[in-house]
């Protein structure tokens, strides 16, 4: 309420013109967004100072500035996409991998890079894109950090993760998501341009989230063009364990499977079909992110695994007896999958 009675004060012949207003308007709008100012108040700047540029614009992020911690794939594609649809024109890159900080920096992904804790100081927004488990360990000491900032993290699993911060002070600065996008590349070489468009980004706990800090991680992934769907994280890790965590599972092992008919057979590679490498390409995905994906959520991945296995037992039982009008039904049944997925 302060701000708005100094605007009240501000005779309007100080703004001689619209580039003068705009030099003020930007000023103003960088020490509000600091105190957490919201539209409102940002509609008011815009009345009372007769800026021509939509208020909404203004205060859609145009000056905000973000943070974010992992530069590689997911990192530098989501940095991409963000300032591709306008919602920041300002983003600090944050690892300790010197190598992927250079590179992100040369092809445009971040503007400048800084220790975490400058980082952080000077943003609005954190995003954390790393492995999971180095986020479970570095999350409650970021939270310790924060102001009124807001943190989201992008992992893959999320029970472990929420549960490392349950209780803490700044917990409702914290926004739990995972994005469901990826490729089995990885750096910032990678970065593919329409990242996210069109796919699900899920939310998880909710209610312990603060209001404004969900409502600025929704407005981000729907102005990325992802769907939103809610769920507890515990609920999150068995769905993705059966949709995301068993394929990379399943892809390893044929790998590995073919990897070791290579070695007796030197031409197998040679007659790999386009459905080969499709089914395989998860293999490429690097062990680093994986791993701690897979300890995390072990238990739901071996559920998962036993029932996997459990088919493949089906099969290789009919095609030992010879029962191939059961093995028909099982890949018909398999087939149900098209009205799922068109």
């Amino acid at each position: 309420m302060f701000f708005c009675g100094y605007i009240n004060a501000i005779p309007y012949f100080c703004f001689s013109n619209e580039q003068k207003q705009h030099k003020y308007l930007v000023l103003l709008l960088q020490l509000l967004q600091r105190q957490g100012a919201g539209i409102f108040l940002l509609k008011s700047i815009h009345k009372h100072i007769n800026i021509k540029s939509s208020p909404e614009k203004i205060g859609g992020f145009l000056f905000m500035t973000i943070t974010v911690i992992g530069t590689g794939l997911i990192g530098c594609s989501m940095a991409n996409r963000l300032r591709e649809t306008g919602f920041t024109q300002r983003i600090i890159g944050v690892d300790n991998n010197e190598k992927n900080l250079i590179t992100a920096l040369q092809l445009g992904w971040i503007d400048n890079s800084m220790v975490l804790e400058e980082a952080i100081k000077q943003s609005h927004l954190v995003i954390i894109a790393i492995p999971v488990d180095v986020t479970r360990q570095l999350l409650p000491g970021i939270l310790d950090k924060l102001d009124r900032q807001v943190l989201m993290d992008v992992g893959s699993t999320k029970n472990s993760i929420c549960q490392s911060v349950a209780g803490h002070k700044n917990r409702g600065r914290y926004v739990a998501t995972h994005p469901m996008w990826g490729t089995e590349k990885d750096g910032p070489e990678a970065v593919v341009k329409d990242a996210f468009k069109g796919r699900v980004a899920v939310v998880c706990e909710k209610d312990e989230t603060d209001a404004d800090a969900l409502q600025l991680v929704e407005g981000l992934y729907t102005r990325i063009g992802m769907q939103l769907v809610y769920m507890n994280a515990d609920v999150h890790d068995v769905h993705a364990a059966y949709v995301s965590h068993i394929s990379h599972i399943a892809s390893y092992a044929l790998s590995l499977t073919v990897l070791e008919k290579e070695k007796e057979e030197d031409a197998i590679f040679e007659l790999a079909s386009g459905g080969f490498e499709s089914t395989v390409r998860l293999a490429k995905s690097n062990p680093a992110m994986w791993v701690p994906i897979f300890k995390q959520n072990r238990e739901n991945v071996l559920d998962v695994l036993n029932e996997h296995i459990s088919q493949l037992r089906k099969i290789k039982s009919c095609l030992e007896k010879e029962n191939f009008e059961y093995l028909k039904e099982l890949i018909e049944d398999a087939n149900k999958i098209k009205r799922i997925l068109k």
